[in-house]
């Protein structure tokens, strides 16, 4: 059983070490621990169909196009190009991809959502920023981060969604409007982020017709891990909803999450870790883990609507959340 409510009270009752001695994986237990003492209620908050259908783990040919394929959505992501002064061609850039591309998603939207605007401040400072996202400054983390802006700032993403379902049909838009990375200099050369992203407006749209709210609290711990967010995200969009135990084979999960994986087992011992660092900061996620695959069970969503009118119909009223 994948139950962390479990682990969550033996921190409480017994601390950390004695967890870690029953548990014998230290890095669950330091993510559920880091998860408890966090005092931020912080909430943030990411587009449903990137829940279900994520950007890859790792660096992929820059003019190789990502498909990704679960029950309910196939996304596309494209990749853009960037003029060549030079050739007086264009190079494509590559699609993003790993943690810091879902941190720079992540904070894109929920600072839009917070405000109600397209246009999102990126904060007086590099380093404001970074440490927002729970990224430490420094030279490689910055270039990290301005590559995968970049890539962000110019790709292209298709949704599909079978019939039957709300969202039915085919969606292709961008991201931003407006490049995020750099003030007109290219990327290997400048120094600077722009103060504001503007994003498309189709992708707002969708934002605020579908999104799904996330701790901030439970983000920081697996911050460097993409694996691990997209399971967190998929556990809070998928668990909520259900109306009964839902089994899903581990051959399913692989199409899902584990592109890349050459072989089912590897994808199962890196999966398995990866959800238990997930619900380490999900403690109410309920998920049965067996040899068929997992087991998802009703559970209550990472962050719970309290029932009190929201004051600005085109702005998330944070205070419509709690932990």
């Amino acid at each position: 059983m994948q139950f962390m409510g479990e682990l969550h009270s033996l921190i409480e009752n017994h601390g950390k070490h004695a967890a870690i001695a029953v548990t014998a994986n230290r890095p669950v237990v330091e993510a559920a621990v880091t998860y408890m003492s966090d005092p931020d209620a912080g909430i943030g908050y990411i587009y449903s169909g990137l829940c279900q259908a994520a950007l890859p783990h790792r660096c992929i040919p820059n003019e190789e196009t990502w498909t990704i394929r679960s029950d309910h959505v196939t996304l596309v992501v494209e990749p853009g190009r960037r003029p060549n002064p030079i050739s007086g061609q264009s190079d494509f850039v590559g699609v993003p991809y790993g943690s810091r591309a879902r941190l720079i998603m992540l904070y894109l939207q929920s600072e839009a959502l917070r405000t109600g605007s397209r246009n999102v401040e990126l904060g007086r400072s590099m380093r404001d920023w970074l440490g927002r996202l729970g990224v430490p400054p420094g030279g490689k983390s910055i270039e990290s981060i301005r590559n995968q802006a970049e890539r962000i700032s110019r790709c292209n993403l298709v949704f599909e969604f079978p019939a039957g379902t709300a969202s039915k049909g085919l969606s292709q838009t961008h991201i931003v409007d407006d490049a995020i990375f750099l003030d007109g200099t290219p990327s290997n050369q400048g120094s600077l982020f722009l103060d504001t992203a503007r994003l498309s407006e189709k992708f707002f749209a969708k934002l605020q017709a579908h999104a799904v709210p996330l701790e901030e609290a439970a983000i920081r711990p697996i911050n460097n891990n993409s694996m691990a967010l997209d399971a967190y995200a998929w556990l809070a969009f998928r668990l909520h909803s259900l109306k009964g135990p839902v089994p899903i084979t581990w051959s399913a999960l692989k199409v899902q999450f584990g592109a890349g994986f050459a072989s089912l087992r590897h994808f199962k011992e890196t999966f398995s870790g990866n959800l238990s660092l997930a619900t380490a900061v999900y403690p109410e996620a309920k998920v049965d883990v067996n040899d068929r695959g997992l087991t998802l069970m009703p559970s209550p969503p990472p962050v719970r609507p309290k029932l009190i009118a929201v004051s600005h119909p085109t702005a998330v009223d944070y205070k419509k959340y709690r932990r």
